[in-house]
């Protein structure tokens, strides 16, 4: 199974069925400053573990940070 992460394909033996899951994976400890938008569509945090992500998605994930 296929997911495009920061526009960088990805395989899976076993796609994580949740976007909650995925960022366990991709940002473990770091919930917080983290936008994510799944094919395009900005996913509010609360609804990480509600988002089903498919075979082909495409996931972006953004992480604050400081500096000027």
């Amino acid at each position: 199974m296929e997911l495009t992460i920061n526009h960088e394909k990805r395989n899976y033996e076993h796609l994580p069925s949740t976007l909650e899951i995925l960022m366990q994976l991709e940002a473990p400890g770091k919930s917080k400053g983290i936008a994510v938008a799944v094919n395009s569509l900005v996913i509010p945090k609360a609804d990480w573990g509600n988002t089903i992500l498919r075979d082909k998605d495409s996931v972006l994930i953004i992480t604050a940070t400081q500096g000027g």
